[in-house]
C-alpha cells in the first residue's frame, strides 16, 4: 500500500469551549474537558488527506482504575454504536472532519482516555447528567438544577429548633481539583459499578470521613490544638484541595463540615445534591425508637443511665437519584450521611436511605433507614430517679411526642432563604397518619399505654425564653398552667449546663431552686441566674456553647411532678463590615470591620478573616487580645481573580466568641 495513502490523524479539537457550554460544565477551573453523560459532544479531526470511503477512523474510550478497564470503540462508517454509545459524522470539508458523539445515558462516570486510531486525543472527565431524561439522576427543573448542581455557594442552618442561625457556605464545586479529588475517592468500586448514583454516592459519602481512609477527621472533644476547630471552617474547597495534595486526614469536622464536602462532592461529579439539618435529632442509642433522659430530684441528668442523646442539630445531605435496587416508588431524594456515627457494612457511613420510604416508616428499605428515620421521629421520654432506702425508682415524668426531628431545613430553590422541609420526612405531628407510621416501625400499637399516661396530668410546664445576650444574665419564664386554680405550692428545680451542639455537658452551672404559691389556671414563674455563672467558663472548649437544662416543677401537696428541658443559644453584638459594592479584577479591594467587646471579660486569639471564590485564597489577620469595652477596627485588603458576582464572607473569631461573621455580594469586573 502507498505510504502517503495511509491515514494519519494529524490533531483532533475536543472543542473544549464549545461542548462544555453545552455541558454546563465551563465553571470547573481544569484544562481538561469535562463532559455529562448522555448527551452530544463534537470532536474536531485534522487528517493528512480527505477521508475515503473504505478508510478506518476509529474512536476508542477507555475509562476504569481497575483491569479490564471500561472500554468503547466506535467508528462512524462501520459500527457507529457500541455500549449505548454513537458516533456520526457530522461535516466533512477537505482534511477536517467534524464527529458527534453520544455518551450513553448509563455510561461509566470518571477520568476517560481517548484516541482516535493510533492519535491520543487526551482525557476528558465524564459526569452524571441530571439534564438527560434517561439519566438516573435526571432533575426536571431547570431552577432546581442550577441550585443543587450549579450554585457554588449556600447556607448551612445551625443553632436550634426556636433559634436558627444560618452558616454562609462556600461549596465551590468547580474549584481547582476538587473533581480530580472526588474521582480519586473512588478507587475502590468496580468499573460497572460508578455507572450507578446509589453506589457511586454511597462511595463518595464513605470516603468524606477519616475513619474510613477518607478525607475528614470527625472531632467532638473541645480540644483542636492539632487542627482546625471544626467551627473556623466556611467552605469545603480547602479541605478537598488539602486531602487531594497530601492524601492524609483533614483535621477536624463536625456534621455540618462533613454535610458541606459530601455536598460539594456530589454536585462535583452531576449528582444533585442538598444539605439539610434536622433540628432536635435523636441519638437513639438503644434502638427503641425512644430517647430516654433519666434525672436526679434537682433536674441533673444522670450520666450512666442516659444513653440516648438529642443533638440541637444534625446536618446531612440529600441526593437526588432513582431507585433501581428498590421496588417501585422510592426515587428522588435520599439522605446521605458521612459524618462517623453507625456502622453499615463495616464503614461509617448512612445511606442512600429514601425520604418516601423514612416518610411512610418503612425501614428495612436500604440503606440504614431505621437510623435515619429515628433521628427525625421517636418519643423523648424524660424519668425521674428517685432513691428510695438504698433503691433506685424511675418515675415517668414526661413524655414528648412531637419534640423530636423539628423544621427539617434547607437552603430555598433560586433564594438565600430557608425552606422548611419536615413535611417531605414525615406526617404533620400528631396526625393520625404519623401515629400509624410510629407504630409501623416500632411493631406496637399505636394507642400505646405510655402516651395516655402523661396526658392526665394536671399541671402543665414550658419554658419561653429560646435566647440570651452574651454577657446579659440568664433569666427565664416558665409557665405553669393546671386545669384547677385553688391556689398550691410548687417546687421548681432547674439544673443549667454549658454543653456543646449535640447535647455533651461540658461543665454544670448551678441548680436555681424555688418554691411559689400558684394561683389561677395559668402562673408564671421567673428564675434567674447570674453571668458571672457562664462568662468566665466560654474559653473552656473551642467549640460554640449553649446554655441547656432541664426544670422539674413539683405540686407540693400531691407530689405530682412535671419536667421541660430548656436550651438557650448567645447572641453576639453587632460586627459591621463596610465594602464597595463594585470592584476590579486584579484590583485591591479594602474591607472594614469593627467589633466591640461588650463584655466584662477580654476577648483573646482573635481573628478575622475573609473568603470568597472570588479570591485566590483565604486572607486572615490575628490579634491578641480585645480587652472589655473596647472596640477594634480592622482594615484588610484583598484582590479579586474572578469576574462576576462574588459573594464576600468576613469573619471574627476569638476563644469566647466562637463566630460572628458578615456576607456581602460584590459585582467584580474585568
Amino acid at each position: 500500500m502507498d505510504s502517503r495513502n495511509v491515514l494519519i490523524i494529524y490533531a483532533v479539537n475536543v472543542e473544549r469551549k464549545l461542548n462544555a457550554a453545552a455541558h454546563h460544565t465551563s465553571e470547573y477551573q481544569t484544562k481538561k474537558l469535562v463532559l455529562r453523560r448522555g448527551q452530544i459532544f463534537t470532536l474536531k479531526v485534522i487528517l493528512n488527506r480527505p477521508l475515503q470511503p473504505q478508510d478506518e477512523l476509529k474512536v476508542t474510550f477507555t475509562s476504569g482504575q481497575r483491569d479490564p478497564p471500561y472500554m468503547v470503540e466506535l467508528d462512524p462508517v462501520t459500527s457507529y454504536r457500541s455500549k449505548g454509545w454513537q458516533v456520526k459524522i457530522a461535516k466533512q470539508s477537505g482534511v477536517e472532519v467534524i464527529l458527534n458523539v453520544i455518551s450513553a445515558a448509563d455510561a461509566v462516570v470518571g477520568r476517560y482516555k481517548m484516541r482516535v486510531n493510533e492519535y491520543k486525543a487526551g482525557v476528558f472527565y465524564l459526569l452524571f447528567n441530571p439534564w438527560c431524561s434517561d439519566d438516573s439522576v435526571f432533575m426536571a427543573s431547570e431552577e432546581e438544577r442550577a441550585e443543587y448542581i450549579l450554585n457554588d455557594t449556600g447556607y448551612m442552618y445551625m443553632g436550634f429548633a426556636k433559634q436558627i442561625k444560618e452558616k454562609p457556605w462556600t461549596f465551590g464545586q468547580f474549584e481547582k481539583h476538587i473533581l480530580s479529588c472526588c474521582f480519586n475517592l473512588l478507587f475502590q468500586l468496580e468499573n460497572n459499578e460508578m455507572q450507578n448514583p446509589v453506589l457511586v454516592s454511597r462511595a463518595i459519602c464513605t470516603m468524606m470521613c477519616a475513619a474510613n481512609g477518607g478525607v475528614l477527621m470527625g472531632n467532638w472533644t473541645g480540644d483542636y490544638a492539632d487542627g482546625t476547630a471544626p467551627y473556623v471552617w466556611t467552605s469545603s474547597v480547602p479541605i478537598l484541595q488539602q486531602h487531594y495534595v497530601t492524601r492524609m486526614p483533614v483535621r477536624y469536622g463536625q456534621c455540618w463540615v462533613f454535610s458541606g464536602i459530601l455536598t460539594t462532592a456530589l454536585r462535583a461529579v452531576g449528582i444533585p445534591a442538598r444539605s439539610v439539618t434536622n433540628f432536635e435529632s435523636a441519638h437513639d442509642t438503644e434502638k427503641n425508637l425512644t430517647v430516654d433522659i433519666y434525672l436526679d430530684e434537682s433536674g441533673k441528668t444522670i450520666p450512666h443511665l442516659t444513653k440516648d442523646s438529642v443533638w440541637n442539630f444534625h446536618v446531612w445531605t440529600d441526593a437526588w437519584m432513582k431507585r433501581q435496587d428498590l421496588p417501585h416508588g422510592y426515587d428522588g431524594w435520599q439522605v446521605l450521611d458521612s459524618t462517623p456515627q453507625e456502622i453499615s457494612d463495616g464503614g461509617f457511613r448512612t445511606g442512600p436511605s429514601p425520604l418516601t420510604a423514612i416518610r411512610q416508616g418503612l425501614i428495612q428499605m436500604k440503606y440504614d433507614t431505621t437510623f435515619v428515620f429515628t433521628e427525625v421521629n421517636g418519643d423523648k421520654f424524660i424519668w425521674l430517679v428517685k432513691q428510695n432506702q438504698e433503691r433506685e425508682k424511675n418515675i415517668l415524668i414526661a413524655v414528648e411526642t412531637a419534640s423530636i426531628g423539628k423544621k427539617i431545613s434547607t437552603k430555598m430553590v433560586g433564594e438565600n432563604r430557608r425552606e422548611d422541609i419536615t413535611l417531605q420526612y414525615k406526617f404533620p405531628e400528631g396526625s393520625p397518619e404519623e401515629r400509624k407510621v410510629m407504630a409501623k416501625a416500632s411493631g406496637k400499637p399505636s394507642d400505646d399505654k405510655l402516651n395516655s399516661r402523661t396526658l392526665n396530668n394536671s399541671l402543665q410546664i414550658s419554658v419561653l425564653q429560646n435566647s440570651l445576650e452574651l454577657g446579659a444574665p440568664i433569666y427565664l419564664t416558665i409557665t405553669l398552667k393546671r386545669k384547677t386554680a385553688t391556689p398550691q405550692n410548687v417546687n421548681i428545680s432547674c439544673s443549667l449546663n454549658l454543653q456543646t451542639y449535640t447535647g455533651n455537658k461540658k461543665t454544670n452551672l448551678g441548680v436555681i431552686q424555688k418554691t411559689v404559691q400558684i394561683h389561677g389556671q395559668e402562673s408564671r414563674v421567673f428564675l434567674t441566674m447570674d453571668a458571672s455563672y457562664y462568662i468566665y467558663k466560654l474559653g473552656m472548649v473551642d467549640d460554640e456553647m449553649v446554655i441547656g437544662g432541664f426544670i422539674i416543677a413539683e405540686i407540693v401537696d400531691s407530689g405530682e411532678r412535671v419536667a421541660t428541658d430548656t436550651t438557650l443559644c448567645f447572641l453576639y453584638s453587632a460586627f459591621s463590615v463596610e465594602m464597595p459594592s463594585t470592584g476590579k479584577v486584579k484590583q485591591p479591594l479594602v474591607i472594614t470591620s469593627k467589633f466591640t467587646n461588650t463584655l466584662p471579660i477580654p476577648l483573646t486569639n482573635i481573628k478575622f478573616s475573609v473568603e470568597s471564590l472570588g479570591l485566590a485564597n483565604m486572607k486572615s489577620w490575628e490579634q491578641e487580645t480585645v480587652p472589655p469595652g473596647k472596640t477594634i477596627t480592622f482594615q484588610m485588603e484583598c484582590t479579586p481573580v474572578k469576574a462576576g458576582p462574588q459573594k464576600f464572607i468576613v469573619k471574627f473569631i476569638s476563644r469566647q466568641v466562637k463566630e460572628v461573621h458578615a456576607e456581602k455580594v460584590v459585582l467584580i469586573s474585568k
